[in-house]
């Protein structure tokens, strides 16, 4: 009869496998106890998966084989469910098996361990089989003991039946809550990976974005653990809250999927237009020629307008793709704008329309000051996105961090003007990683990639505007400053 002590004993590992958070040791921890309280040695852990029992874990005390208990892949094929094999018979038939000694048992085919022991000079002896079923009755596992007290004299008792039976049902059920919860956060991922790949399809450059800001956001997060172990700093990233920053650097540009493409992949000020500007600068060189020809301009008049128009339009090349546009050139724009030919109708053809005169006026940049806004319109749809989604509070943060990438510590960024003292520290991490890969990404389509070292320059220039936050700034130059890490964002 069992006695107090071993029930509590039972009960106090039971406790211990169910509050293990760690896979990997909740799998060790199921073979070393069930050893421990049967007495036996040796012990294999069989996980269910695709219909056939996978190796998991193998520990053989006398032998001193342990494999499989740091969650290395054990290199033997999955025992399929056929009846003949022991394991699978229990798993089949949700039976628990005990036999006295396999060599005088014919109930199964005992071949594997047999020739095992021809092999390494074991002796397979008792065996107690026992499959390890969750709460609603689905299959977890088999868990396989041999030899009781290290020799194959002792078989497995009833009492090692009851405890070792139960322990694993106890087992089974933490198991099977650690399988669970880590297909839905595989889930969870997968739909995240999906919406990037969705904001990738619409323009690729972007989900290059995607994938490297989320790189950069974890290089960042490690390389603070790293000063952190050296109490340089306060801040510590534990897995949930770096899982949570990267989730939301993954997702901190989904709303973009509702800017239109015209505004989101504009190259130039005009882009699409410019050929429109050269085709109605040519027909108005024919015009004028014309008009020469029937004597409405003299030869020197058609010279003279020629020669503007020509002039003009190479200016408006240049100045498609240029940087800043300084005062003098936005005049120039204006007086382009201000031209005229009128028909002979009395209709008249302006030189620039005004959609292209407000593009070639802008100051910096290729979007206007409508075209920006819908583009800053994509953190609003950000947040109201990921709004529709149900983060549990594991999650709870990742909207709120992936919704706050354009805020800056000084209260001018958007769209909330949030300041400093309301900007967590995911948020300003965010914040630095994407203006960098903005300034040294080679795919954009209206900028040339900007090096490493300009790229900082300028980002020492926000911190010192109290638009971004310097130490986050040294932290990632630090960080990159490492060849290998440097080299693993791709």
């Amino acid at each position: 009869m069992l006695g107090v002590e071993e029930l509590r004993r039972v009960v106090n590992i039971g406790i211990e496998l169910t509050t293990e958070k760690n896979h990997n040791l909740l799998l060790k921890k199921m073979v070393t106890s069930a050893m421990d309280i049967a007495e036996c040695d040796a012990g294999t852990l069989y996980l269910y998966v695709d219909n056939a029992l996978e190796f998991k874990i193998m520990r053989t005390l006398s032998m001193g084989v342990s494999r499989g208990e740091d969650g290395e892949k054990i290199d033997l094929p999955p025992v399929p469910l056929r009846e003949g094999n022991v394991c699978a018979y229990a798993a089949i038939h949700r039976e628990l098996i005990n036999i006295p000694d396999v060599y005088t048992s014919d109930r199964f085919d005992f071949s594997g361990p047999k020739n095992y022991d021809k092999i390494t000079g074991y002796r397979t002896g008792s065996m107690l089989v026992i499959p390890l079923e969750d709460s609603e009755n689905e299959l977890v596992g088999v868990l396989q003991l041999m030899n009781k007290h290290n020799g194959h004299e002792d078989p497995f008792t009833e009492e090692d039946e009851f405890l070792i039976r139960s322990l694993g049902s106890m087992a089974a059920i933490s198991l099977s809550e650690k399988i669970y919860l880590t297909e839905v956060k595989d889930q969870m991922h997968s739909f995240v990976q999906a919406f990037a790949t969705a904001v990738d399809e619409r323009t690729p450059y972007n989900g290059s974005h995607t994938r490297k800001v989320t790189e950069y956001s974890a290089i960042l997060a490690d390389y603070i653990n790293e000063i952190h172990e050296k109490g340089e700093t306060e801040d510590f990233f534990n897995e949930n809250r770096r899982e949570q920053l990267v989730l939301a650097a993954t997702l901190h540009d989904i709303g973009k999927m509702i800017v239109p493409l015209s505004v989101m992949n504009k190259a130039t000020r005009l882009d699409t237009d410019l050929p429109k500007v050269i085709d109605r600068f040519e027909f108005l060189s024919v015009c004028y020629e014309r008009d020469m020809y029937k004597g409405k301009i003299t030869e020197e008049e058609n010279e003279k307008m020629q020669q503007y128009l020509s002039d003009s339009l190479d200016f408006i090349k240049e100045i498609d793709n240029a940087g800043f546009m300084p005062d003098e050139k936005l005049e120039r724009v204006k007086d382009i704008s201000e031209h005229k030919y009128v028909k002979e109708n009395g209709e008249e053809l302006p030189f620039l329309n005004d959609k292209e005169t407000e593009c070639l006026m802008i100051r910096k940049g290729t979007l206007t000051d409508k075209e920006r806004k819908i583009m800053e319109s994509h953190v609003v749809m950000t947040k109201r996105i990921l709004d529709q989604v149900h983060f549990n509070k594991r999650y709870c943060n990742v909207a709120k961090f992936a919704a706050e990438h354009h805020e800056k510590l000084n209260g001018k960024g958007y769209p909330n003007g949030l300041t400093a003292d309301e900007l967590c520290l995911e948020s300003r991490m965010l914040a630095v990683c994407d203006v960098y890969d903005a300034l040294t990404s080679s795919d954009r389509p209206y900028k040339k990639p900007m090096p490493k070292e300009k790229a900082f320059a300028i980002l020492y220039d926000m911190a010192k505007y109290n638009e971004l936050e310097e130490r986050l700034v040294r932290y990632l130059e630090e960080a990159l400053s490492d060849p290998e890490v440097e080299a693993s964002v791709v």
